[in-house]
């Protein structure tokens, strides 16, 4: 069966598939992965194993006779699992009427582009690690110079590193920067854009085009139920004779809180006695390691009084050579050990994170058009594929046509991102 379109919709499609690029904000920061064919991603049921950065671990003097060691070679799992989808029935009046069929595809391309936007914020807010508690509203200079520090200290690499402020954060600290007397065009653009697009503090800085909140936590009263928890790092797991890759992420760890049920995702918080360790020298930095709550019993599959933490606690005295090389607490956490909360107000999520780290991954359906209906499909410069598809009723020469997009994200080191919030006490 032939493909045909009306000029009204040929001319939305081409200008929905041009401009798409240009609203996905934080989108465009994250590395695009698509290393299988259409048929491979079937086979593998549209889930993958991204290969995880790799840490090495040194030893003194010439004999090295007992330290010869295999690779730890770790996977991530990451999987395609975002399909949206924006279907309307037309009228033949609507397909005649080029102003509201570009209405109707700017429409869908600011949505679907936001859907976009949302999982990567979401991906680089909730999951990333590092976390930068302000007691005060956003300054400026000063808020991006603590994600530098956060980073730095802990071995971090200092090339393409991102954030994004919200649109509250971002005028803030931009109001800073154009109320200063300096004669510039950085400063004339905050005062006209209430926007800083320059390199702040080894950051390139954005304005976020969503502001999303996290509440503030609350879990209460919370420590540390056994002695012991961590991670011990491995490419693979056994389980029943099955041998398959692990995700060395998080770590399951049991509490005690006076209102587990309130433990939710996104939380951030601070074990006593855990220091975090620069990733690649393994100094401690005294500073205590930051974590996030990833999974909770009411998200399902984990026991009761068992949260799910990035990142995995991995410490040294575990003595394996995978918790060597990938070490990244001083200790584990003691039996009581209490936890403290670091999202103590309900503020908008400031992510940042390192390029590399953040992945966006296209996904890919067949709409045919021998099973009758037509189909244009285009894939954008960053590589989203558009498919907008319509189908006929000849009872009342109306035309049910939708836009679709299929995706995934990840993130590969909870470590090399994180999240910045404001005015917490």
């Amino acid at each position: 069966m032939g493909t045909s379109f009306t000029k009204q919709e040929q001319v939305m499609f081409d200008k929905v598939v041009e401009g798409f690029d240009d609203l996905l904000v934080i989108s465009k920061a994250f590395d695009l992965y698509d290393p299988l064919t259409a048929q491979e991603a079937v086979n593998a049921n549209d889930k993958f194993w991204v290969p995880a950065p790799m840490i090495g671990y040194s030893y003194d003097g010439f004999d090295q006779s007992a330290n010869f060691d295999g690779l730890t070679d770790l996977n991530v799992p990451a999987s395609i699992g975002t399909h949206k989808s924006i279907p309307k029935t037309l009228s033949s009046k609507n397909l005649r009427n080029q102003y509201s069929m570009d209405k109707f595809g700017l429409a869908a391309r600011q949505k679907l582009a936001s859907d976009v936007n949302l999982a990567c914020f979401n991906t680089a807010a909730k999951y990333g690690s590092v976390v930068s508690k302000r007691t005060t509203a956003a300054t400026g200079y000063d808020d991006v110079a603590d994600l530098d520090v956060r980073f730095t200290r802990i071995g971090v690499p200092q090339d393409n590193r991102m954030a994004f402020y919200s649109p509250s954060a971002m005028n803030a600290m931009a109001g800073n920067l154009a109320g200063r007397s300096e004669d510039s065009a950085r400063s004339r653009s905050a005062y006209e854009k209430a926007l800083i697009r320059h390199d702040i503090a080894g950051f390139q800085v954005f304005k976020n085009d969503q502001e999303l909140r996290l509440a503030a936590a609350g879990g209460g009263a919370t420590t540390i139920n056994g002695a012991n928890q961590r991670t011990v790092p491995a490419a693979t797991s056994t389980s029943a004779s099955l041998t398959e890759n692990k995700d060395n992420r998080y770590t399951d760890l049991v509490i005690t809180a006076t209102t587990y049920a309130n433990v939710k995702v996104g939380d951030c918080f601070t074990i006593a006695g855990v220091n975090e360790i620069n990733l690649i020298t393994k100094q401690d930095t005294g500073n205590l390691k930051t974590f996030r709550v990833v999974a909770t019993q009411a998200d399902g599959g984990m026991a009761a009084n068992t949260i799910r933490v990035y990142p995995a606690i991995i410490d040294a005295a575990e003595g394996s050579i995978g918790s060597k090389e990938y070490a990244n607490v001083s200790a584990t956490p003691a039996n009581g050990a209490p936890i403290t909360w670091l999202n103590t107000v309900a503020a908008p999520m400031n992510p940042f994170f390192r390029k590399e780290t953040m992945i966006l991954i296209p996904g890919t359906f067949d709409v045919d058009p021998d099973d009758g209906w037509q189909v244009m499909r285009a894939t954008t410069d960053l590589g989203i594929g558009i498919t907008y598809t319509r189908q006929g009723a000849i009872n009342d020469l109306s035309v049910k046509a939708r836009w679709d997009i299929d995706f995934g994200t990840a993130i590969l080191n909870p470590e090399m991102a994180g999240v910045q919030l404001f005015s917490q006490t």
